[in-house]
């Protein structure tokens, strides 16, 4: 066998081990300390700890830190720009602020679909943004539109501030919360919730993983070998934003997974969307994890918000990336 195509097995084989690797580990390591022994004695209190607070709180994580690394990777090849991710080009904010005004409403009483369904249209009226401007101008450059995504951001982020503003004390402290990013889960609910939109959304991607390694060459040569490049754009747009949605509901908006996993990833397994993209769903929900369990330790007892960990790792990562693109 090739190296070629020994490489980036091999990979995907150790991001599965250290998948499995980090659930457990994180099932282990809390304020509560728990033994093997605990939970083979039937020890309530260990018993409650590990399986209704850790374990759903580590599979949110594996499952939010995949779905937003693949969509980090699609956008990247979509886009045609290392720093195109649902947190740069405004997805993230555009979900948070359909869900803060739902919150603002009282609306978001009614559960999960309802908060949903604010992030869903808030995701998709940024997506429905970047695609106008696409389609209004032709050749419009990608850093272009990049550049117009962190606009879109900037503008839901001062909206927000200001629905804050006019909300009640108790509403703009669940928001200011939320709006840091967060992963602390009772039970299962916000899991089983999630785990559809990913895993859907993970198929979807991946069934046009030829498309999009074809659109690596260029516009002008995907368009030559048969791809529709407008329909492309919007099943991977739509495809983002259900996810993001479904994640920006439940955890809050997480920024720059989806930029830092990908282009760690891709030293790897190379640019084959065949590899990158299952790469990414491993990969993302381990590094998650992993910035999560070091924000429940890093202020124990108290615990550090992950988004704001994941932020302040993504900050220098980005201006990195600029400098690299700027010297190369």
């Amino acid at each position: 066998m090739s190296r070629s195509t020994a490489s980036p097995r091999l990979t995907l084989a150790l991001l599965a081990a250290a998948w499995l690797g980090v659930l457990v580990l994180s099932m282990a390591i809390g304020s509560h300390p728990v033994s093997l022994s605990d939970l083979v004695t039937g020890d309530a209190t260990s018993a409650a700890v590990v399986w209704k607070l850790r374990l759903p709180r580590v599979l949110l994580a594996l499952l939010a830190g995949g779905g937003l690394a693949l969509s980090g990777a699609s956008f990247q090849t979509l886009f045609r720009n290392p720093l195109a991710e649902p947190y740069t080009l405004g997805l993230a904010s555009g979900a948070a602020l359909g869900a803060v005004f739902a919150v603002h409403l009282g609306v978001a009483s009614g559960g999960l679909p309802i908060l949903f369904l604010g992030s869903l249209l808030g995701a998709l009226m940024v997506s429905l943004v970047i695609l106008g401007l696409a389609a209004t101008r032709r050749g419009l450059a990608t850093s272009t539109l990049l550049l117009a995504g962190i606009a879109i951001s900037l503008s839901c982020s001062a909206i927000i501030l200001f629905v804050q503003y006019v909300s009640d004390f108790t509403k703009t402290f669940l928001m200011v919360r939320w709006m840091m990013g967060g992963l602390a889960v009772v039970g299962y609910r916000e899991v089983f919730w999630t785990a559809p939109w990913i895993l859907a959304g993970s198929a979807v991607l991946l069934f046009h993983r030829w498309d999009l390694n074809l659109l690596l060459a260029g516009e002008e040569l995907a368009a030559s070998r048969g791809v529709d490049l407008s329909r492309l754009r919007w099943v991977v747009l739509a495809t983002v934003s259900a996810m993001v949605g479904a994640l920006v509901a439940v955890t809050g908006p997480i920024g720059f997974v989806g930029l830092i996993v990908p282009h760690i990833l891709r030293r790897w397994t190379g640019h084959d969307h065949l590899h990158v993209l299952p790469a990414c769903l491993l990969g993302g929900g381990v590094f998650l994890a992993l910035c999560d369990l070091v924000a429940r330790r890093v202020m124990a007892p108290a615990e550090l918000p992950v988004g704001v960990l994941t932020a302040l790792l993504g900050g220098p990562f980005f201006l990195w990336l600029l400098l690299v693109r700027r010297s190369s």
